[in-house]
């Protein structure tokens, strides 16, 4: 069974910065994709960035330029790198991990930013 163990979030004011660790445990394809998504109050989850286990990266425009993700294969685990943090960055922050049609989740980490 796979786990994904978040840590890092947190409250942060208006341009401060924030980093999450995610460690992933368990039988897991070396092969893979890790990412971060995040889900605010009455919206729907979205894709903050992933990376491939080849470190190929994605990021939608929103976060584009402010959030960086990184891994280390070795350890099986994701990192994202929030700086230039915004109020409306605020949510739940919830780790992946894919490969294949398998898809697992941690349970996630609050970021809440401040104006």
């Amino acid at each position: 069974q796979v786990q994904l163990v978040e840590s890092g979030g947190g409250l942060v004011q208006a341009g401060g910065s924030l980093r999450l660790s995610c460690a992933a445990s368990g039988i897991i394809l070396s092969i893979n994709t890790m990412g971060w998504y995040r889900q605010a109050p009455g919206k729907q989850r979205e894709l903050v960035a992933d990376i491939t286990s080849g470190g190929i990266t994605n990021y939608p425009d929103s976060v584009k330029g402010r959030f960086t993700i990184s891994r280390d294969n070795a350890k099986n685990t994701v990192y994202l790198q929030m700086n230039s943090l915004k109020p409306e960055d605020t949510a739940v922050y919830y780790c992946h991990l894919g490969y294949g049609f398998r898809d697992y989740w941690g349970q996630g980490t609050q970021v809440t930013v401040s104006s």
